[in-house]
């Protein structure tokens, strides 16, 4: 078999585009439409069916590529969300031995309000390079990129290792469901050489961003309550705590509310210099005003640090807290007089990337629920996954990132931390510690993941599918070299 040392850029570019436009935009915007929740926001999943459509919407479209010899199956665990496992035999006898690990997911997150008039997260709005819907950027786009991205290798006469695709449906749930597949798979995977991930973020869509980190995250509800039922605020107040006052006391142990700096030591890390400088890199590229630019800030408030690198490194390498949703507080024009029965608040801790989640877990739930103010009852029940900090990158997988983000994008890369959390990778980096990961994506600026107006970017996800292509033609002839 000839050996092609390099893809012909204009003819995986020219496949890629097509692809996109003719059969991946359609299929995203049919599969935007479904309300595929994860289990942690639908625990009737199963019954009302919508991750099985969503499933079935990307298995009946990867079935229908051209690929030679490849499998495409929907693997089902007792009592877990289904897996989707595309298997792409290596394009020569002498790779077969070599593989490499494609990672996606299909579950949602909650439609959330605030959706701009016209938009909706279940209704798919093309809009210039923007397609609007819940779930196209994170993470629907990843099966049919990946796939994609394998075709063009043929179209172009390259190469490419064995190709595992892992598709699952709990991710937004943290991945509850992940490990036991990753453990009845273990024989069909194998042992990965080089992971991708198409789950992350871009600073820019002028060019291909690498993840080098990602924060772990401690989720988990707290409940205060110090009545058996609601009273008169008036016949009891002053008599009885109010419940968020007690929790209000019990999150200042956690959280610094003057500062946002977490009072839990073990969520921290220390930042490696190489990190400190990529961030400072990083913030020099995109500029001191990055913030305003990328957020919906509202007129007048200002950032949680004085400089850009500052910001970057609270992003990614220090731990914060979110309250992310509330139990036991009726909506304001409904709200009678009364002291509430119980609070129940919705925390999530984002942990630093090479801190010990579990145990920050474990200190956390002391933190809340030790010596209780006024007598009060506490409950906090939590659920933790680590981090992950990038390997150092191989001299082959360094050239070939820079091939790959110029042939995509006319641009080398850049690489930056995220502030999100990928469960997956930290997994994967304790099981297969000498693999090489490139964890990349198209959630950049405004794109706004989990909340309203959430969108996908089809210049960045067209481009990026053409680098994948470039990338897993360098790792083969690396392999065969």
């Amino acid at each position: 078999m000839t050996v092609v040392p390099f893809l012909e850029t204009s003819l995986v570019r020219r496949f890629v585009e097509q692809r996109w436009a003719a059969e991946i935009v359609p299929a995203l915007t049919s599969y935007i439409e479904i309300p595929a929740l994860s289990p942690a926001f639908d625990r009737s999943w199963a019954p009302n069916g919508h991750l099985d459509r969503a499933v079935e919407l990307i298995r009946h479209w990867c079935a229908a590529r051209s690929i030679p010899g490849m499998t495409v199956e929907v693997v089902r665990l007792t009592g877990r969300t289904p897996t989707i496992v595309v298997e792409v035999p290596a394009t020569d006898p002498a790779l077969d031995n070599r593989t490499v690990l494609l990672y996606g997911h299909c579950d949602k997150q909650p439609p959330m309000d605030g959706w701009r008039p016209g938009l909706g997260a279940w209704t798919p709005v093309l809009d210039g390079e923007r397609l609007y819907g819940r779930g196209g950027a994170d993470d629907g786009y990843s099966a049919f990129a990946s796939i994609t991205a394998i075709e063009a290798v043929h179209r172009a006469g390259g190469q490419h290792a064995r190709c595992v695709i892992l598709i699952e449906a709990s991710e937004e749930s943290g991945s509850e469901d992940l490990e036991a597949y990753v453990d009845a798979l273990a024989p069909r995977i194998g042992t990965p050489e080089l992971v991708l991930c198409l789950d992350s973020g871009c600073a820019t869509y002028d060019r291909m961003w690498v993840t080098t980190s990602l924060r772990g995250m401690v989720v988990g509800t707290l409940t205060v309550s110090l009545l058996k039922e609601g009273v008169h605020s008036g016949d009891a107040g002053g008599m009885v705590a109010d419940s968020f006052r007690i929790a209000r006391r019990l999150l200042d142990r956690v959280e610094d509310s003057d500062t946002g700096r977490i009072r839990i030591a073990e969520a921290h890390c220390v930042i490696p210099p190489a990190r400190v400088a990529e961030a400072r890199e990083t913030a020099t590229e995109l500029g001191e005003r990055f913030l305003q630019r990328d957020y919906p800030i509202q007129e007048g408030v200002r950032a949680d640090a004085d400089s850009a690198t500052e910001l970057l490194l609270n992003r990614t390498w220090r731990p914060a807290l979110a309250i992310t949703g509330a139990d036991g507080l009726p909506a304001t024009a409904t709200a009678g007089n009364v002291l509430r029965a119980s609070t129940s608040l919705k925390l999530a801790l984002r942990t630093a990337p090479s801190a010990n989640a579990e145990e920050a877990r474990r200190l956390l739930r002391v933190a809340l629920t030790a010596d209780p103010p006024k007598g009060a009852h506490i409950t906090f029940e939590a659920e933790a996954s680590s981090g992950w900090d990038a390997p150092t990158t191989v001299p082959w997988l360094a050239n070939a990132l820079t091939r790959a983000g110029e042939a995509g994008f006319g641009a080398a890369p850049r690489s930056f931390g995220e502030g999100g959390s990928i469960p997956f990778m930290g997994m994967l980096g304790r099981r297969f510690p000498a693999a090489q990961f490139v964890v990349t994506g198209v959630l950049g600026p405004e794109s706004n993941a989990h909340g309203p107006n959430e969108f996908l970017h089809l210049a960045m996800a067209t481009r990026l599918t053409g680098a994948l292509a470039h990338l897993l033609h360098d790792h083969a002839i690396a392999a065969l070299t």
